[in-house]
């Protein structure tokens, strides 16, 4: 019973703790139940928030992106932020939710998902609050423009002449003196292509907080210029009308940023205050490109570019670029060449045509459309039709008649040719081109105003020879099709074809110009019928060695004839009859012998050149030409020593003839080294000492005392406006050889050679020399000794050849400044100069100086004197070659004091040949801050370069042997490695 009992009892509280397990395992279970539908409920209600939250955030991001001027406040770029991170803790939370519900059986933890819901119920509030923060009054504002808007602006890699520009340009937007650029040239040479991609550059963006680049249509005006940059600005001014007012509101716009201004294609001047931009604050800067070089000029700019034509490898390379794979055909790449030879490296016009001919899948095709090419533009190529209506307009915008008249005579000389200038503006006197009522200074004058007004405008180019320009073939077919259409004037053109037939007897009757020159004539017709000739170019037909006795006959009109370089014994009878004729030109025809008697009857003419011509005995014809203002001649046939009373009559005859040239203006009178000229120069000198309107000598005094002679004679050397060449002493020729140097035309020269001591008449002449070259002089140590004071207008000196010469300059002898206008001096051959000053330099000496080349100066050991170095602002070019003493270029005991930017506008330096020079500058501590350019050869002493991680940041270029190179010591391998990569080995 007991047991019973016990069992019963234990029975019954097993039963209990049973049921007790029971309802604690069914109360778990149900609890489980309920945090489960807990969570799910709290999942559903976040789900269900974050649609609204997505809906709110789309609608809210379609208010964005309706309008492109428009951006999202800054609240709502919060809120949109908030948003996206909302989104990613849900998915988060979505994750572990799902991975929650995937366990199975009843051992699920309670602690899990009680934590899950109550992340699932923050978030839920979370997203609550920001829907709650997600009313917004304002959800976009006006967009804050950008810094820089990219254009992608063609490549520059083939193009490294364009690529050294942008260079050039990013040198002068770092330099704060300078505010303005101007960038200038003809049509299609890549001005456009050079801007955006200064819009483009990294660089820029990193220097300006805004860059604004307008292209100023040929419809310009202020207000569109004002439209534009109101858009890049993103201004609001709508309602307002005034231009003022809106000018103010640019201006005051740009007074808090600074910005680069890029003005593309302006076609004239830009009243830039007007516009609104008033002062370039901040250091910012103004960058305009145009076809016309006065813009710059009217445009206030402090540096001007010139973007000429590509040069013939660039071009090459932009045209292969272009062309694509084709130009890889079999036999094509040397027809591809001459194709882009036509193009005359006019970047657009190889743009165009490379277009045309990418199409040509083989040889024929290259080969017809470089025959059709050759005949543009007289054959419409609608591809560069374009180019033809842009030079045209160019022509159509020149302001008078005579300007394009004298643009399209350039066209009668060969293509890409080098034009003499004084022949040009003779011609365009003779064709009544400029005023022929004026001397021929005034007229030579307003002729080169006219010259510049068309290089100016991209017609004509410099030429490579001082003294010269030049049309290039694209604008001067464009000239040619313009003359050609003319109603008034025919032209008929046929130069360097090596033509052996003259024209027909109807080119010749329809033509006002004919240019025949650089041909292979060898006969020309009877009497071609042309009464309407103004100029015939004959010159330079080696072949041509007789003109028919009639053949002028018919020419009455005819102003200018040009026969120089052909091989006539004798001038026709007919020439009589040009009666009209103001310039003949002879040059060079060496087997002419003599004049006509009649010569007499060209009553008009104005110009005679016979230099280098066959003349035995001066032609005293000559006197009978009473208009004659010019006179070239030279006198090295006469010279027959064996026969001298020939030579006395030579004499009589010149003097006889000048005494009666009472009009003449202009007179060159060529000797080489003949005897017989020392006499009989002083008495020619006397009587050119006498001619009352002359302006202009070239003559060649054989001794100091024919000069004076010259000078104490008449009254012509004492005008103001005198322009002379004097060679004094004893030349081996009268050649220019200055122009090798100096780049300005060269008026006021004097060569003194071979003369011992000072001269007084010498010493005159300085004082109005602009060009001196000093060759063999004797007698004296320094050129300080020919005075000060005669040499302030000296702008070069050549030194040459004088054994005694020991410095140039001896500063104890004044306290002014000396050589305050010199630009460049060339020391060559100088065995005893030790430098070239000596003493102190006083303020304002050789301020202007700008290229100094040593050349054989033997003995010299210095170059830069004490506080010399400090007056050369302007030095950009200096040369040191084989001078056997130089141990450094800047000695540190000179210039023990010497300022970190000292030379600050040296472009290049170039040392050649120095066995014992150790050193540049003893140190990094000059900036070099222009250097560009460095050339070393043979200086194996040179074994440190005075540069450093931070100065010659503009350096490019550095040439020299490769041994060299490598045995260079450095005391930082960082300076290395930025610099190898600008070595060129020689």
């Amino acid at each position: 019973m007991v047991e019973a009992a016990v069992i019963g009892a234990v029975a019954s509280a097993a039963a209990v703790e049973a049921y007790k397990d029971g309802r604690m395992t069914f109360s778990y279970i149900k609890e489980q139940l309920n945090i489960a539908k807990k969570m799910d409920s709290s999942y559903r209600n976040l789900e269900s928030e974050v649609k609204k939250l997505r809906a709110r955030r789309d609608d809210i991001q379609a208010e964005i992106d309706k309008d492109l001027r428009l951006v999202a406040t800054k609240e709502c770029e919060v809120w949109i932020g908030k948003v996206k991170e909302v989104e990613k803790a849900f998915s988060e939370l979505e994750a572990r939710y799902q991975k929650e519900k995937r366990k199975a059986g009843w051992k699920l933890r309670l602690r899990s998902r009680l934590k899950i819901t109550d992340k699932l119920e923050v978030l839920c509030q979370d997203i609550q609050n920001l829907l709650g923060e997600g009313k917004f009054e304002k959800v976009v504002v006006e967009r804050i423009p950008e810094c820089v808007r990219i254009i992608h602006a063609p490549n520059l890699k083939g193009t490294p002449t364009l690529q050294t520009i942008v260079g050039d340009i990013l040198d002068f937007l770092r330099d704060e003196g300078i505010n303005r650029i101007g960038l200038w040239g003809m049509v299609g040479t890549g001005k456009s292509t050079i801007m955006q991609n200064l819009n483009d550059n990294e660089d820029i963006g990193k220097m300006f907080d805004i860059v604004i680049l307008v292209t100023v249509s040929k419809e310009w005006s202020v207000e569109k210029i004002q439209q534009t940059i109101i858009q890049r600005l993103k201004l609001n001014v709508e309602g307002i009308t005034c231009m003022n007012e809106i000018a103010w509101r640019i201006s005051e716009e740009l007074k808090k940023k600074k910005y680069l201004l890029l003005l593309d294609e302006v076609c004239d001047t830009v009243d830039l205050h007007l516009v609104g931009v008033r002062n370039c604050e901040k250091n910012s800067k103004v960058v305009l490109a145009t076809r016309y070089r006065h813009v710059c000029y009217l445009m206030n700019t402090d540096e001007e570019i010139q973007v000429e034509r590509l040069p013939d490898a660039d071009a090459w390379n932009l045209f292969q670029e272009k062309v694509g794979r084709y130009i890889n055909l079999p036999g094509v790449k040397p027809v591809a060449q001459l194709v882009a030879k036509e193009c005359a490296g006019v970047p657009l016009l190889l743009d165009r045509v490379a277009r045309t001919f990418r199409k040509k899948d083989n040889i024929h095709l290259w080969r017809g459309g470089l025959k059709k090419l050759k005949r543009w533009p007289s054959v419409r190529i609608p591809e560069i039709d374009e180019m033809l209506e842009l030079l045209r307009f160019c022509y159509e915008e020149l302001d008078g008649n005579d300007k394009k008249k004298c643009f399209l005579y350039g066209a009668l000389y060969p293509e890409e040719c080098d034009i003499y200038i004084d022949h040009l503006l003779e011609c365009w006197r003779a064709e009544d081109f400029i005023d022929t009522s004026a001397n021929l200074r005034e007229a030579h004058d307003s002729g080169h105003t006219i010259l510049d007004d068309l290089i100016s405008v991209s017609l004509l180019e410099k030429g490579q020879k001082m003294g010269y320009i030049k049309m290039n073939k694209v604008i001067r077919s464009v000239a040619l099709k313009i003359s050609r259409q003319s109603k008034d004037t025919k032209v008929f053109v046929k130069t360097c074809e090596g033509l052996s037939e003259p024209p027909n007897e109807e080119q010749w009757r329809e033509a006002t110009r004919v240019s025949l020159m650089d041909n292979r004539l060898s006969c020309l017709p009877e009497n071609p019928p042309c009464s309407k000739l103004l100029t015939l170019f004959l010159q330079r037909n080696p072949d041509l060695g007789r003109i028919h006795e009639l053949f002028f006959q018919s020419m009455k009109m005819l102003r200018v004839l040009d026969l120089g370089d052909t091989r006539i014994a004798s001038l026709p009878s007919s020439l009589s009859c040009l009666t009209s004729l103001r310039a003949l030109y002879l040059k060079g025809c060496v087997n002419l012998m003599e004049f006509p008697s009649d010569i007499k009857e060209l009553k008009n003419l104005e110009i005679l050149d016979i230099r280098c011509t066959g003349f035995h005995n001066f032609p005293i014809q000559i006197g009978g030409l009473i208009c004659l203002k010019c006179l070239r001649l030279s006198l090295s046939s006469f010279d027959k020593r064996s026969n001298v009373p020939k030579q006395i009559r030579n004499v009589k005859a010149i003097c006889d003839v000048i005494s009666r040239l009472f009009s003449l203006e202009e007179l060159t009178i060529e000797v080489e080294s003949c005897m017989w000229w020392s006499e009989a120069g002083k008495a020619v000198a006397e009587k050119v000492a006498t001619l009352t309107n002359l302006t202009n000598l070239n003559f060649c005094f054989p001794t100091a005392n024919c000069l004076a002679a010259f000078l104490g004679g008449g009254s012509s050397w004492n005008r103001d406006e005198f322009v002379f060449q004097f060679f004094v002493g004893d030349h081996q020729s009268t050649q220019l050889h200055i122009h090798k140097y100096f780049e300005y035309p060269v008026h006021q020269y004097l060569r003194y050679a071979n003369g011992d001591g000072v001269d007084h008449y010498i010493i005159e002449v300085l004082g109005k020399t602009y060009a001196f070259e000093l060759i063999g002089l004797k007698g004296v140590s320094k050129i300080s000794d020919f005075g000060i004071n005669s040499m302030k207008n000296i702008r070069c000196c050549i030194i040459k050849n004088c054994n005694e010469l020991t410095t140039l300059v001896d500063g104890t002898i004044t306290n002014d400044s000396m050589l305050p206008c010199v630009e460049k001096i060339f020391l060559c051959n100088l065995p005893y100069l030790v430098s070239i000053w000596e003493g102190p330099t006083h303020m304002g000496s050789l301020s202007q100086l700008a290229t100094l080349t040593f050349h054989s100066c033997q003995k010299l050991k210095k170059i830069f004197s004490r506080s010399m170095i400090q007056q050369l602002n302007h030095l950009q070019y200096l040369i040191v070659e084989n001078c056997s003493e130089i141990e450094e270029i800047i000695m540190e005991a000179e210039n023990d004091m010497l300022e970190s930017c000292a030379l600050p506008k040296l472009k290049a330096l170039t040392l050649v040949d120095l066995p014992l020079l150790k050193s540049i500058w003893v140190d990094g501590s000059l900036e070099w801050p222009s250097l560009d350019r460095l050339k070393v050869h043979k200086c194996g002493k040179l074994l440190m370069l005075p540069f450093t991680k931070d100065n010659a940041n503009k350096l490019r270029s550095i040439e020299g042997e490769e041994a060299w190179w490598r045995a260079l010591i450095w005391k930082d391998n960082a300076v290395q490695e930025r610099l190898h990569p600008i070595c060129a080995f020689v």
